[in-house]
C-alpha cells in the first residue's frame, strides 16, 4: 500500500510538472500582422503592421492558453507614407483616438495535440468583435540563435471592416477584410 501511495505521489508530481504553462514575449521582428481587401475588384491590396507587442501563454499538456497582443496601428504600413495617413483617419483606423488595435483570448482549441485556433475578441476604434484566428502553422523548438524556446504561428481570420465602424467605401472596397498574422515568440 506504501509503494502504491509513494507511486501516485510521484506520478501527481509529475503531472504538475509537465503541466505547467509557458509564457512567450511576441518577437516584434519577426511578427507581421497583414490585412488584404478587393480593391474596387481590380486588386487585392495588402498592408502590414510594423509594430506588434504582447504575450502568449500556453499549457500545451492542458491544452489550453491566453494571448495578450497589441498591435500599435500607427505603424500600419501600405507601403505609401501618403496612403499611411489615409487609412489611419478617422473613417478607417482613427489612430488620433484609437492608436491601439488588441486581441486578447483564453480559448485555445487542439485537435489531438496540435493547436489549431484561439478564439478571442478583437478590439479596433473601440469596438470589440468576437474572432476566431484559424492557425494554418504552430511549431514550438529551441531557437536557434536565441538559445531560448521559441513558438511560432500563421494565423488567419476574416472580418467585416463595417463591424468596427470602418467601412468606409463599402462594396466597392470590400468590406470583408483577410487577416493573417505571421508570430514569432520567446519563451520568458
Amino acid at each position: 500500500m506504501k509503494s502504491v501511495l509513494s507511486f501516485a505521489a510521484a506520478m501527481a508530481v509529475a503531472t504538475l510538472a509537465q503541466a505547467a504553462p509557458e509564457t512567450y514575449v511576441i518577437d516584434n521582428a519577426h511578427t507581421y500582422p497583414r490585412f488584404e481587401y478587393s480593391h474596387f475588384g481590380f486588386s487585392t491590396q495588402q498592408s502590414r503592421f510594423d509594430k506588434t507587442a504582447g504575450t502568449i501563454t500556453i499549457d500545451r499538456d492542458g491544452k489550453s492558453g491566453s494571448a495578450d497582443i497589441r498591435i500599435d496601428a500607427r505603424s500600419v504600413n501600405t507601403g505609401f507614407p501618403l496612403f499611411n495617413e489615409h487609412i489611419q483617419g478617422e473613417y478607417f483606423f482613427d489612430t488620433k483616438k484609437y492608436p491601439e488595435i488588441t486581441f486578447k483570448s483564453s480559448d485555445f482549441r487542439f485537435q489531438n495535440a496540435r493547436l489549431v485556433a484561439i478564439n478571442g475578441e478583437l478590439t479596433i476604434k473601440g469596438v470589440t468583435r468576437p474572432v476566431t484566428l484559424r492557425l494554418t502553422s504552430f511549431q514550438c523548438m529551441p531557437h536557434p540563435m536565441a538559445k531560448k524556446d521559441a513558438c511560432g504561428a500563421n494565423a488567419v481570420a476574416i472580418i467585416k471592416r463595417s463591424d468596427f465602424n470602418a467601412g468606409k467605401y463599402a462594396p466597392q472596397v470590400s468590406d470583408e477584410v483577410k487577416l493573417t498574422i505571421a508570430v514569432e515568440a520567446i519563451k520568458q
